[in-house]
């Protein structure tokens, strides 16, 4: 009779292979940005930048309906002349809203109809992300 001892094993054992593939993963994780270079460009000097720096502005309206212009609080009327203190006037200005959602529909729509009359066309709403709430 045959023991349960003397039966051979069917089974392939996975943990070697695991090891393996973890440490091959880690091995391209280690390797992968290493790998990325680029071309290198020696770039001449110039005094005049041609690239211009974007003028952020956050603009906040919170529960209350009291509007901030980064963390500077402004009456409605205010602004625009918060926004020029700021020397950013134009095309070349971001404004980003970032208002609470039980604030009325409307005082959001005078607080953008006052940062588009000033000329600003990059005005951009923050948002929470649903993954983030739940």
């Amino acid at each position: 009779m045959h023991d349960k001892k003397d039966r051979l094993m069917s089974e392939i054992n996975m943990v070697p292979f695991v090891d393996i593939v973890l440490v091959l993963l880690i091995i391209f994780m280690i390797s992968a940005p290493l790998m990325y270079r680029g071309i290198d460009v020696d770039l001449p000097r110039s005094s005049v930048n041609t690239i211009k720096q974007e003028k952020r502005i956050m603009l906040i309206v919170d529960r209350f309906s009291n509007i901030y212009v980064d963390d500077r609080k402004v009456p409605m009327g205010g602004i625009e002349s918060a926004i020029r203190q700021k020397g950013s006037e134009g095309a070349d200005v971001t404004v980003y809203l970032k208002a609470d959602r039980s604030v009325p529909y409307g005082t959001i729509v005078s607080v953008m109809d006052k940062v588009k009359g000033m000329g600003i066309d990059k005005l951009g709403m923050v948002t929470e992300s649903l993954k983030e709430v739940e």
